[in-house]
């Protein structure tokens, strides 16, 4: 959303005042942009959620490199070796 086009008025507790501006100040941001972030984070849009559900596939399959044949740097490395061993010959 780059057009800030409604108002909205929040009453919060001190201790999550306290939260919001202490993450605001570390972040070097303001107070709403620390609560439009948060409202983003609960409520993605679809392609947000396209892409968490996909950096979490990426994650599982890549959790475990010797897992699946192939996958480790010593295993590419001799695929490779072994590529290129047949293409001089």
């Amino acid at each position: 959303m780059s057009l800030m086009e409604r108002r909205l008025q929040l009453l919060l507790d001190a201790a999550r005042y306290d939260k919001i501006a202490t993450e605001a100040r570390q972040s070097g941001r303001s107070v709403a942009a620390v609560i439009r972030e948060a409202i983003d984070n609960r409520f993605p849009d679809d392609d947000a959620a396209r892409r968490m559900r996909g950096a979490r596939e990426l994650l599982e399959m890549t959790a475990q490199p010797g897992d699946v044949a192939g996958e480790s740097p010593s295993e590419l490395k001799e695929a490779y070796a072994e590529a290129l061993e047949e293409s001089l010959s």
